[in-house]
């Protein structure tokens, strides 16, 4: 079952709660470091947030054309309003080709394995000759230690709480949001699935080349929970 765009919204409601900035530096490194090492004028990132990759990624390489997509409208309101071009559309919808694209933050485990042959696909078709793809995908290690359980967290205007299980390959997160509105709170309440993938998996489906493999440990456990994945387009 695919995540529904309410899903989604509210996830970008919350985002900032759940410690993915503080964590994000270190993972844009690992696609910084890879980028400051090619030559290209083209980015486009898939699941672009609230824009703060591409904000980074054009701060320091001053990319000539940069453009973001997400499903969720508020994120793309987001990125809009750093100054970024951005659309609320499918991949497989978009015009145009990329010398690279990516997928950040675990993006392509949001996707069940027919999404994500799918979207492979989109992704190669919408790839320059020689052009590279790079994401992030969770470990299986990440998915069984880093974001199982219960989790609580507030501020002056938000409570969350998020409970996940990780059953057969299919990790299950159910958020409760309560926000507040005058001398009331509005509950939401939504489930956001991930799903594990192999690396093996996405080279096959994407047709791709893979030339980075690397370990990312983000939350400094004993094994990575996350891997850097860089797949490329061979030139014709």
């Amino acid at each position: 079952m695919a995540n529904s765009a309410n899903s989604l919204d509210l996830y970008a409601k919350v985002e900032d709660l759940l410690g993915v900035k503080e964590a994000s530096p270190t993972l844009y490194a690992y696609y910084l470091l890879f980028l400051s090492s090619i030559e290209f004028d083209t980015l486009l990132d898939v699941g672009c947030g609230s824009g703060d990759f591409l904000k980074q990624m054009h701060t320091a390489l001053k990319i000539d054309c940069i453009k973001g997509i997400d499903l969720s409208p508020s994120m793309v309101a987001q990125t809009l309003a750093q100054g970024y071009d951005a659309s609320c559309i499918d991949v497989c919808d978009i015009v145009g080709r990329y010398n690279v694209i990516t997928a950040v933050f675990d993006m392509v485990n949001y996707l069940n394995k027919a999404d994500l042959a799918r979207f492979l696909s989109c992704v190669t078709a919408h790839l320059k000759e020689g052009g590279f793809f790079l994401f992030d995908i969770n470990t299986l290690y990440g998915f069984e230690n880093v974001a199982v359980g219960s989790y609580i967290v507030d501020d002056d205007e938000r409570f969350l709480t998020v409970d996940s299980e990780f059953e057969e390959g299919e990790y299950l997160s159910e958020f409760t949001l309560f926000e507040k509105e005058g001398a009331c709170f509005q509950k939401s309440q939504e489930t956001i699935r991930q799903y594990y993938h192999t690396v093996e998996e996405m080279v096959t489906l994407s047709g791709l080349e893979l030339i980075v493999h690397d370990e990312v440990n983000l939350y400094a456990l004993e094994d990575a929970d996350k891997y850097f994945i860089v797949l490329k387009k061979k030139s014709l």
